[in-house]
């Protein structure tokens, strides 16, 4: 009998809650005929030029601690033998300001799959590895690349990127004495043609 109780549980809840909703369906709700689905809403169609999210980016600042300092390849390490403190040749960063932005400025047509991108990176500082150590925001350049994508199914991307010199700022845009790397700065200049693939989603920290 104890393996019957289960199963009579479950027909006696059943029969219940039938004679519930049958009491509480009115007459009238009986002749309610279903409504038809609504039609699912096609979505706003978007702007031709700088359409809605037409730009995105991010920006970011960093610190470099003592002993620690960026090198845009513009001084040699040995740049200390040079002067000292006193070196000419001092080009090492300390600070750091970093972004990108990213702009698909046609909201239609297959020109919609085009956007263009640039990348700057500002470099502040003054300081000469094992012999000098500030936090001075003296400009040192900016070094950045910029260029073209054009969206491809399965999210590959096409990208065209033309990365120059660095740009020198102020006192930093001349030859600086004997440790003198020349005006190429990190990577030099160049250009690449490429594919790109993106993957995943990415999960944002914040409720």
């Amino acid at each position: 009998m104890k393996r019957f109780l289960p199963f009579l549980f479950l027909v006696v809840f059943a029969c219940a809650a039938v004679c519930q909703d049958s009491q509480t369906t009115s007459p009238s709700s009986a002749t309610i005929t279903q409504s038809a689905p609504a039609a699912p809403s096609t979505p706003p169609q978007q702007r031709l030029f700088f359409p809605k999210d037409w730009y995105w980016g991010w920006a970011e600042f960093d610190l470099a601690p003592p002993h620690n300092e960026i090198d845009p390849n513009l001084c040699a390490a040995n740049a200390g033998n040079y002067g000292g403190v006193n070196a000419q040749c001092n080009a090492f960063a300390r600070w750091q300001l970093s972004g990108a932005v990213e702009i698909r400025p046609i909201g239609r047509t297959i020109a919609r799959r085009l956007n263009f991108f640039f990348d700057p990176n500002f470099l502040f500082g003054k300081n000469v590895p094992q012999t000098l150590y500030t936090w001075s925001w003296d400009g040192i350049g900016m070094e950045y690349k910029w260029g073209v994508g054009i969206d491809l199914p399965k999210r590959f991307e096409f990208r065209f990127t033309q990365h120059p010199n660095i740009q020198r700022f102020g006192a930093r845009d001349e030859p600086l004495g004997p440790a003198w790397l020349g005006p190429n700065g990190p990577w030099g200049q160049y250009n690449t043609i490429g594919i790109r693939k993106y993957f995943g989603t990415r999960r944002e920290g914040t409720d």
